[in-house]
Protein backbone atom coordinates (compact mmCIF):
# COMPACT_ATOMS: atom_id res chain seq x y z
CA UNK A 1 0.00 0.00 0.00
CA UNK A 2 1.27 3.35 -1.15
CA UNK A 3 0.47 6.71 -0.34
CA UNK A 4 1.47 10.41 -1.76
CA UNK A 5 0.77 13.14 0.15
CA UNK A 6 2.18 16.70 -1.11
CA UNK A 7 5.11 15.27 -2.71
CA UNK A 8 5.73 12.73 -0.16
CA UNK A 9 5.86 8.99 -1.47
CA UNK A 10 4.71 6.90 1.38
CA UNK A 11 4.91 2.83 1.42
CA UNK A 12 4.75 0.12 3.95
CA UNK A 13 8.30 0.85 4.41
CA UNK A 14 9.44 4.21 4.64
CA UNK A 15 8.25 7.96 3.45
CA UNK A 16 10.55 9.99 0.62
CA UNK A 17 10.39 12.74 -0.35
CA UNK A 18 9.98 13.81 -4.41
CA UNK A 19 10.96 17.01 -6.24
CA UNK A 20 7.38 17.64 -7.54
CA UNK A 21 5.61 19.64 -5.11
CA UNK A 22 2.37 21.74 -6.63
CA UNK A 23 1.65 24.47 -4.68
CA UNK A 24 -1.20 26.41 -4.69
CA UNK A 25 -1.84 29.95 -3.20
CA UNK A 26 -4.55 30.59 -0.98
CA UNK A 27 -3.34 34.43 -0.15
CA UNK A 28 -6.27 36.33 -1.67
CA UNK A 29 -8.10 38.78 0.27
CA UNK A 30 -12.13 38.24 1.06
CA UNK A 31 -14.34 40.73 2.58
CA UNK A 32 -16.34 39.47 5.57
CA UNK A 33 -19.64 41.02 6.65
CA UNK A 34 -19.65 38.55 9.78
CA UNK A 35 -18.21 35.31 11.14
CA UNK A 36 -19.60 33.31 13.34
CA UNK A 37 -17.67 32.11 16.36
CA UNK A 38 -19.74 29.49 17.43
CA UNK A 39 -19.30 27.04 14.12
CA UNK A 40 -20.88 23.00 15.01
CA UNK A 41 -17.71 20.61 15.10
CA UNK A 42 -19.26 18.41 17.31
CA UNK A 43 -20.40 16.20 14.31
CA UNK A 44 -16.46 15.73 13.72
CA UNK A 45 -15.53 12.23 14.70
CA UNK A 46 -12.22 12.17 16.78
CA UNK A 47 -8.99 12.01 15.47
CA UNK A 48 -6.39 10.13 17.44
CA UNK A 49 -2.66 9.89 17.47
CA UNK A 50 -1.51 9.73 13.86
CA UNK A 51 1.67 11.01 11.70
CA UNK A 52 2.60 12.62 8.58
CA UNK A 53 5.61 14.94 7.71
CA UNK A 54 6.28 17.90 5.75
CA UNK A 55 10.21 19.52 5.38
CA UNK A 56 9.36 23.42 5.52
CA UNK A 57 12.07 25.50 6.74
CA UNK A 58 11.16 26.73 10.30
CA UNK A 59 11.16 30.34 11.23
CA UNK A 60 7.14 31.03 12.20
CA UNK A 61 5.78 33.99 13.50
CA UNK A 62 4.77 34.60 17.10
CA UNK A 63 1.76 34.77 19.03
CA UNK A 64 1.87 38.29 20.94
CA UNK A 65 -2.04 38.45 21.90
CA UNK A 66 -3.56 35.77 23.36
CA UNK A 67 -7.60 37.90 23.07
CA UNK A 68 -9.54 36.98 20.30
CA UNK A 69 -12.00 38.84 18.19
CA UNK A 70 -14.31 38.67 15.76
CA UNK A 71 -13.23 40.69 12.67
CA UNK A 72 -15.19 43.67 12.59
CA UNK A 73 -17.65 43.81 9.34
CA UNK A 74 -15.96 44.78 5.68
CA UNK A 75 -12.38 44.01 7.13
CA UNK A 76 -9.88 42.57 4.90
CA UNK A 77 -9.25 38.46 5.98
CA UNK A 78 -6.32 36.72 4.06
CA UNK A 79 -6.51 33.03 3.74
CA UNK A 80 -3.82 30.64 5.56
CA UNK A 81 -1.08 30.05 2.83
CA UNK A 82 -1.18 26.45 2.35
CA UNK A 83 -0.81 23.64 -0.33
CA UNK A 84 -3.12 20.83 -1.68
CA UNK A 85 -2.23 17.47 -0.94
CA UNK A 86 -3.02 13.97 -3.01
CA UNK A 87 -5.97 13.60 -1.37
CA UNK A 88 -8.30 16.53 -1.56
CA UNK A 89 -6.54 17.84 1.55
CA UNK A 90 -4.59 20.78 2.87
CA UNK A 91 -1.44 21.29 4.51
CA UNK A 92 -0.82 24.55 5.96
CA UNK A 93 2.33 26.52 5.67
CA UNK A 94 3.57 27.03 9.28
CA UNK A 95 6.25 29.22 8.48
CA UNK A 96 3.19 31.67 6.90
CA UNK A 97 0.98 31.46 9.79
CA UNK A 98 -0.39 35.13 10.59
CA UNK A 99 1.93 37.31 13.50
CA UNK A 100 -1.45 37.85 15.77
CA UNK A 101 -3.63 35.63 17.22
CA UNK A 102 -6.23 37.67 16.43
CA UNK A 103 -5.37 37.40 12.94
CA UNK A 104 -4.31 33.94 13.12
CA UNK A 105 -7.84 32.69 14.08
CA UNK A 106 -9.68 35.29 11.47
CA UNK A 107 -7.62 33.49 9.12
CA UNK A 108 -8.41 30.30 10.30
CA UNK A 109 -12.10 30.54 9.95
CA UNK A 110 -12.27 31.99 6.64
CA UNK A 111 -10.07 29.56 5.66
CA UNK A 112 -11.89 26.67 6.73
CA UNK A 113 -15.26 28.37 5.48
CA UNK A 114 -13.74 28.13 1.56
CA UNK A 115 -12.00 24.46 1.68
CA UNK A 116 -15.30 23.12 3.04
CA UNK A 117 -17.01 25.17 0.13
CA UNK A 118 -14.30 23.51 -2.05
CA UNK A 119 -14.79 19.89 -1.13
CA UNK A 120 -11.37 19.69 0.48
CA UNK A 121 -11.54 16.46 3.50
CA UNK A 122 -8.39 16.47 5.28
CA UNK A 123 -6.25 19.53 6.92
CA UNK A 124 -2.89 19.31 8.41
CA UNK A 125 -2.03 22.00 10.55
CA UNK A 126 1.81 22.63 12.26
CA UNK A 127 2.83 24.70 14.92
CA UNK A 128 6.32 25.23 15.91
CA UNK A 129 7.30 25.95 19.05
CA UNK A 130 7.79 29.15 18.79
CA UNK A 131 3.95 29.78 18.02
CA UNK A 132 2.64 27.35 20.93
CA UNK A 133 -0.04 30.17 21.88
CA UNK A 134 -1.95 29.48 18.58
CA UNK A 135 -2.29 25.83 19.59
CA UNK A 136 -5.54 26.54 21.63
CA UNK A 137 -6.76 28.85 18.97
CA UNK A 138 -7.04 25.94 16.70
CA UNK A 139 -8.05 23.26 19.68
CA UNK A 140 -11.03 25.60 20.03
CA UNK A 141 -11.76 25.77 16.29
CA UNK A 142 -12.31 22.27 16.06
CA UNK A 143 -8.61 20.72 15.24
CA UNK A 144 -7.67 17.85 17.28
CA UNK A 145 -3.68 16.24 18.50
CA UNK A 146 -2.41 14.32 15.78
CA UNK A 147 1.09 13.81 17.31
CA UNK A 148 4.41 15.76 18.45
CA UNK A 149 8.05 16.10 17.83
CA UNK A 150 10.50 17.81 19.15
CA UNK A 151 10.33 21.55 18.28
CA UNK A 152 6.21 21.39 16.96
CA UNK A 153 3.11 19.71 17.41
CA UNK A 154 0.98 18.40 14.25
CA UNK A 155 -3.03 19.36 14.35
CA UNK A 156 -5.44 17.78 12.19
CA UNK A 157 -8.70 18.70 11.08
CA UNK A 158 -11.23 16.26 8.92
CA UNK A 159 -14.22 17.95 6.93
CA UNK A 160 -16.17 15.38 5.51
CA UNK A 161 -18.93 13.92 7.22
CA UNK A 162 -18.03 10.43 7.09
CA UNK A 163 -15.53 8.55 9.13
CA UNK A 164 -11.41 10.30 9.29
CA UNK A 165 -9.37 9.07 6.90
CA UNK A 166 -6.42 10.38 7.56
CA UNK A 167 -3.19 8.36 8.54
CA UNK A 168 -2.89 7.57 12.16
CA UNK A 169 0.26 8.45 13.63
CA UNK A 170 3.34 6.15 14.47
CA UNK A 171 1.50 3.23 16.48
CA UNK A 172 4.33 0.42 16.95
CA UNK A 173 8.21 0.78 18.78
CA UNK A 174 11.15 -1.38 17.17
CA UNK A 175 13.06 -3.21 19.07
CA UNK A 176 16.32 -5.37 17.74
CA UNK A 177 18.32 -8.26 19.75
CA UNK A 178 21.72 -9.68 18.49
CA UNK A 179 22.15 -13.68 19.20
CA UNK A 180 26.45 -13.32 19.40
CA UNK A 181 26.48 -11.99 23.14
CA UNK A 182 24.91 -13.07 26.49
CA UNK A 183 24.61 -10.18 28.72
CA UNK A 184 22.38 -9.40 31.64
CA UNK A 185 20.77 -5.54 32.02
CA UNK A 186 20.30 -3.44 34.78
CA UNK A 187 16.29 -3.27 34.81
CA UNK A 188 13.13 -4.11 37.38
CA UNK A 189 11.72 -6.71 34.94
CA UNK A 190 11.57 -10.50 35.62
CA UNK A 191 14.76 -11.03 33.69
CA UNK A 192 17.48 -8.77 34.95
CA UNK A 193 19.18 -11.45 36.53
CA UNK A 194 18.86 -13.73 33.21
CA UNK A 195 21.81 -13.84 29.92
CA UNK A 196 20.17 -12.64 27.40
CA UNK A 197 21.18 -11.41 23.93
CA UNK A 198 21.75 -7.41 23.80
CA UNK A 199 18.50 -5.66 22.89
CA UNK A 200 17.61 -1.75 22.54
CA UNK A 201 15.39 0.27 20.04
CA UNK A 202 16.43 1.38 16.61
CA UNK A 203 17.06 4.69 15.87
CA UNK A 204 15.06 7.18 13.25
CA UNK A 205 16.15 6.25 10.11
CA UNK A 206 18.49 3.12 10.72
CA UNK A 207 18.42 0.02 9.40
CA UNK A 208 17.11 -2.83 11.71
CA UNK A 209 20.55 -5.09 11.28
CA UNK A 210 22.41 -1.39 11.90
CA UNK A 211 20.58 -1.26 14.70
CA UNK A 212 21.25 -4.82 16.07
CA UNK A 213 25.27 -4.21 15.43
CA UNK A 214 25.34 -0.75 17.31
CA UNK A 215 23.21 -2.13 20.34
CA UNK A 216 25.87 -5.07 20.66
CA UNK A 217 28.93 -2.83 19.97
CA UNK A 218 27.18 -0.03 22.94
CA UNK A 219 26.43 -2.69 25.44
CA UNK A 220 29.53 -4.37 25.30
CA UNK A 221 32.31 -2.89 22.62
CA UNK A 222 32.12 -6.30 20.67
CA UNK A 223 32.48 -5.84 16.58
CA UNK A 224 30.06 -7.43 15.20
CA UNK A 225 28.82 -8.02 11.10
CA UNK A 226 24.79 -9.20 10.43
CA UNK A 227 24.04 -12.86 9.36
CA UNK A 228 20.08 -13.12 9.06
CA UNK A 229 17.27 -12.13 10.86
CA UNK A 230 16.26 -15.25 12.46
CA UNK A 231 12.76 -14.44 14.03
CA UNK A 232 10.43 -11.11 15.32
CA UNK A 233 7.84 -10.60 18.10
CA UNK A 234 4.71 -8.56 18.16
CA UNK A 235 3.21 -7.50 21.20
CA UNK A 236 0.62 -4.19 21.64
CA UNK A 237 -0.18 -2.35 24.52
CA UNK A 238 3.75 -2.27 25.96
CA UNK A 239 5.28 1.27 26.33
CA UNK A 240 2.57 4.41 26.15
CA UNK A 241 0.53 1.89 24.94
CA UNK A 242 1.70 1.46 21.92
CA UNK A 243 2.63 -1.72 19.86
CA UNK A 244 5.95 -3.13 19.72
CA UNK A 245 8.04 -5.40 17.10
CA UNK A 246 11.48 -6.61 18.05
CA UNK A 247 13.37 -8.16 15.33
CA UNK A 248 16.25 -11.00 16.13
CA UNK A 249 19.22 -10.90 14.15
CA UNK A 250 21.92 -13.50 14.39
CA UNK A 251 25.09 -11.71 13.98
CA UNK A 252 29.05 -13.18 14.12
CA UNK A 253 31.35 -11.15 15.64
CA UNK A 254 34.51 -9.41 14.23
CA UNK A 255 36.36 -8.52 17.78
CA UNK A 256 36.32 -10.56 21.18
CA UNK A 257 37.40 -7.61 23.76
CA UNK A 258 34.35 -6.72 26.17
CA UNK A 259 34.52 -3.43 26.72
CA UNK A 260 31.19 -3.54 29.31
CA UNK A 261 29.09 -0.27 29.70
CA UNK A 262 27.85 -0.16 33.38
CA UNK A 263 25.26 1.94 32.91
CA UNK A 264 23.76 -1.02 31.04
CA UNK A 265 24.80 -4.12 31.50
CA UNK A 266 26.05 -6.08 34.90
CA UNK A 267 28.42 -8.77 33.44
CA UNK A 268 29.00 -9.76 29.46
CA UNK A 269 30.49 -12.87 27.81
CA UNK A 270 30.55 -14.65 24.21
CA UNK A 271 27.70 -16.63 24.57
CA UNK A 272 29.33 -19.37 21.22
CA UNK A 273 32.45 -19.72 23.24
CA UNK A 274 32.80 -22.58 25.32
CA UNK A 275 35.87 -21.05 27.43
CA UNK A 276 33.88 -18.33 28.31
CA UNK A 277 29.82 -19.37 28.39
CA UNK A 278 28.68 -23.47 27.15
CA UNK A 279 26.07 -22.94 24.49
CA UNK A 280 24.16 -25.71 26.92
CA UNK A 281 24.57 -23.90 29.60
CA UNK A 282 22.85 -20.05 28.58
CA UNK A 283 20.05 -22.13 27.17
CA UNK A 284 19.67 -24.39 30.16
CA UNK A 285 19.06 -21.25 32.70
CA UNK A 286 15.42 -21.81 34.10
CA UNK A 287 14.11 -18.62 32.84
CA UNK A 288 14.01 -20.14 29.29
CA UNK A 289 13.11 -23.31 30.42
CA UNK A 290 9.75 -21.90 31.96
CA UNK A 291 9.33 -18.37 29.05
CA UNK A 292 8.02 -20.20 26.08
CA UNK A 293 8.31 -16.97 23.61
CA UNK A 294 12.05 -16.96 24.88
CA UNK A 295 12.60 -20.34 24.61
CA UNK A 296 11.61 -20.45 21.19
CA UNK A 297 13.59 -17.32 19.79
CA UNK A 298 16.35 -18.92 21.46
CA UNK A 299 15.80 -22.47 19.67
CA UNK A 300 15.74 -20.12 16.47
CA UNK A 301 18.64 -18.73 16.88
CA UNK A 302 20.67 -21.83 17.68
CA UNK A 303 19.05 -23.78 14.70
CA UNK A 304 20.58 -20.49 12.85
CA UNK A 305 23.67 -20.99 14.20
CA UNK A 306 23.66 -24.55 13.25
CA UNK A 307 23.04 -23.47 9.72
CA UNK A 308 19.15 -25.56 10.33
CA UNK A 309 17.38 -22.86 9.90
CA UNK A 310 18.09 -20.13 6.60
CA UNK A 311 16.45 -16.95 8.24
CA UNK A 312 15.56 -14.08 6.51
CA UNK A 313 18.87 -12.56 4.56
CA UNK A 314 19.12 -8.57 3.90
CA UNK A 315 19.13 -7.65 0.13
CA UNK A 316 19.57 -4.02 -0.73
CA UNK A 317 17.03 -3.39 -4.08
CA UNK A 318 15.93 -0.61 -5.63
CA UNK A 319 12.21 0.09 -5.79
CA UNK A 320 10.06 1.68 -8.38
CA UNK A 321 7.90 3.92 -5.52
CA UNK A 322 10.41 5.82 -4.42
CA UNK A 323 13.26 4.98 -6.52
CA UNK A 324 15.55 4.91 -3.44
CA UNK A 325 17.41 2.02 -2.10
CA UNK A 326 16.73 -0.26 0.78
CA UNK A 327 16.85 -3.77 2.53
CA UNK A 328 14.50 -6.42 1.89
CA UNK A 329 14.74 -9.29 4.07
CA UNK A 330 14.16 -12.51 3.05
CA UNK A 331 14.94 -16.44 2.32
CA UNK A 332 17.90 -16.42 0.42
CA UNK A 333 17.32 -20.00 -1.15
CA UNK A 334 14.35 -19.68 -3.36
CA UNK A 335 12.29 -22.90 -4.00
CA UNK A 336 10.98 -22.79 -7.75
CA UNK A 337 7.42 -22.61 -7.94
Amino acid sequence: MTATINGWQCSLYHCKQYSRMPKISLTKSCYVQRLSRGLNFSSLPYVGDGYVRRNMKRGGSHAVSPDISSPSPGLAVEFLEAFDDEYDGVIIDPNKLPSSANAFASSLRASLSSWKLKGRKGIWLKILLEQVDLVPIAIKEGFQYHHAEPGYVMLTYWIPDYPCMLPTSPSHQIGVGGFVLAVKEKCPCSCSNVWKMPTGYINKSEDIFCGAIREVKEETGVDTSFLKMVAFRHAHLLAFDKSDILFVCMLTPLSYEIAIDEKEIQAAMVSNMVEWMPLHEFVGQPFYEEDQMSRKVIDACVAAHEDRYNGFVAHQLTSKLDGQSSHLYYDDVLHPG
